[in-house]
């Protein structure tokens, strides 16, 4: 049957202009990270993907390396905007990035211009597009000369491959170094995609300070902490879990019983509230004006929706602020 998108997918969903460019973001994006590779149920990301379309979700952010294995993940949403939402193309945002190894020998990994614009040219064949709307440098190469790897940013651009470049994982210094440099090339960095979470506030000291100076709003990706501000770890590893299936990125010795404690504080609070622990990290995230989109991961459509609903209370007290402040020192 033909997937028909909900007629009003743009009622209550939020955008925000990413930095200054002119792009809005949705404040919740869909990430490919998890649950897209060869392994998992292909008419499970069907449904995933529709059911955020459906709730006014724009925005799909990928990365060469997705998978297992790598490359898996763009192959399988090329299916399905081939399948489903081939004629809403102009209404999506797909971002990809290259950054991290993904073939031997050494030009697949890092940041040359070889590697990056060979990444993307396989991005564009596997994702069956003409141009992704954002590409990124999924993080800083300490040997390749900065120079080098923003011109083959701006090269991208300028070859109609990417609409709009941005970094990731880049530091204040580095950001402040690639900003300058592109930007005499005549091309601006609009996003930088960081990790930040109530676990992790690094960013609010020195990074998001000189993302405001210079106009480069955030997306966010691990908001949630790989699971751990939800209620899915109050009781035990459950056997489902993405610490039982891989332990890769989230492991047994990163849920401990002090970060527990924490969550069942911030759940007192997410319940005065009317929000679960997800949504509450989700809102708290979005308090920072700098960050334009977070981006979730799903194993399933019910979690996109609960994730979604977020938007439905992004206000703080100062009360309740000063409250997750202390729980969060502690």
């Amino acid at each position: 049957m033909i997937y028909l998108a909900n007629p009003s997918r743009y009622v209550n969903m939020i955008y925000r202009r990413c930095g200054k460019s002119g792009l809005k973001l949705p404040v919740i994006s869909l990430g490919f990270w998890h649950n897209f590779g060869y392994n998992d149920s292909f008419e499970n990301m069907r449904e995933m993907v529709k059911k955020a379309f459906d709730l006014g979700v724009t925005h799909f952010d990928l990365a060469n390396n997705y998978g297992p294995p790598p490359g898996s993940a763009e192959e399988n949403f090329g299916r399905i905007l081939k399948i489903d939402l081939k004629g809403y193309r102009d209404e999506v945002v797909i971002s990809t990035k290259a950054g991290y190894k993904m073939w031997d020998g050494p030009y697949g990994d890092w940041g040359s211009k070889k590697y990056l614009i060979a990444s993307l040219d396989q991005s564009l064949k596997r994702m069956n597009l003409d141009y992704v709307d954002i590409f990124y440098h999924h993080r800083p190469d300490p040997e390749t000369p900065i120079e080098e790897t923003m011109e083959a940013l701006y090269q991208i651009v300028r070859q109609g491959k990417a609409l709009y470049v941005g970094i990731s994982n880049y530091g204040p210094e580095e950001t402040k170094l690639a900003y300058e440099i592109l930007s005499k090339m005549g091309v601006k960095i609009i996003v930088n995609q960081i990790l930040y979470n109530m676990f992790f506030r690094y960013p609010e000291e020195k990074l998001f300070p000189v993302m405001e100076d210079l106009g480069i709003g955030a997306t966010i990706f691990s908001p949630l902490a790989q699971g751990l501000l939800t209620e899915k770890y109050l009781w035990g590893i459950p056997d489902d879990s993405r610490v039982k299936k891989s332990g890769v990125f989230l492991k047994e010795s990163d849920i401990t019983p002090e970060r527990i404690e924490k969550v069942k504080k911030l759940s007192e609070i997410a319940k005065e509230r009317g929000q679960s622990v997800a949504q509450l990290a989700l809102a708290w995230v979005l308090r920072k004006k700098v960050v334009a989109s977070v981006i979730i991961g799903a194993s399933k459509p019910s979690q996109i929706e609960e994730n979604v609903n977020s938007i439905k209370n992004l206000d703080f007290s100062e009360d309740e602020l000063k409250k997750i402040d202390e729980i969060l020192k502690r």
